[in-house]
């Protein structure tokens, strides 16, 4: 990846689409790289922070397992994801596992370097404290869901949070562009397989979805969302 590419890899997300060109310079120019091999953990819980991640090319599982081998999967970033922004801030240990799905390609932004631009430049912590308070929300609706969510509600409300994340259209609808098998759904949604693909077949039956080979195709958006908002 180049310096060039680097850049790019700034703009192109959220984090950083709307910071001055001389701070997207600055974060670019501290950019280092990592390669990761199939399994090949990037951090551990309970690590301490080194910076802030992103998945250049690849896939990243973030999870954690219990004392009895049960594995939840938070999240799986691919490619244009950032991440590792709670332990970037308060400097505290990392709260989950991440390993790389196949071959990885990562970029990362050193923790000391980044802290160093926000305190010459404070005026940019309203953007980040903005980005963080996003994650929050989303990472409160899923503490509620668990509590009080029907599983239907719980899958539809996940599928469209995967959609704004990692939608594209194409002419079967819009694609959730993400490798996503229905193992990996239900360790999301912290239910078995068997229940997930027993609520996808029915909204496939339904019209509302279309499933091919771990890959989602949203046909009925406002269904879906009506779905969601039944609770």
């Amino acid at each position: 990846m180049s310096w060039s590419e680097e850049r790019a890899a700034l703009v192109a997300s959220d984090w950083f689409r709307e910071l001055p060109a001389d701070v997207v310079t600055q974060f670019a120019a501290m950019a280092v790289r990592r390669r990761l091999s199939d399994g090949e953990l990037l951090f551990a819980q309970g690590d301490a922070p080194d910076g802030l991640w992103n998945v250049v090319s690849g896939r990243i599982r973030a999870g954690s397992v219990s004392g009895e081998g049960k594995e939840l999967l938070v999240m799986q970033f691919e490619p244009g994801a950032w991440f590792g922004e709670i332990s970037m801030f308060d400097g505290l240990p990392r709260t989950h596992d991440s390993r790389a799905v196949g071959p990885t390609e990562m970029l990362m932004l050193p923790r000391d370097k980044f802290l160093a631009v926000l305190a010459a430049q404070p005026e940019l912590y309203p953007h980040f404290v903005k980005m963080l308070c996003r994650k929050l929300r989303l990472a409160f609706s899923y503490i509620e869901d668990a509590q009080f969510a029907s599983l239907p509600a719980r899958l539809a409300r996940r599928l469209i949070d995967l959609l704004a994340l990692y939608g594209r259209q194409t002419p079967e609808g819009m694609l959730i562009d993400l490798h996503l098998p229905q193992d990996d759904l239900g360790r999301m949604l912290g239910a078995s397989r068997q229940s997930v693909s027993k609520e996808l077949k029915l909204l496939e039956t339904s019209g509302v979805v279309a499933v091919d080979y771990g890959r989602l195709h949203i046909r009925d958006l406002p269904a879906l969302q009506k779905i969601a908002d039944a609770g």
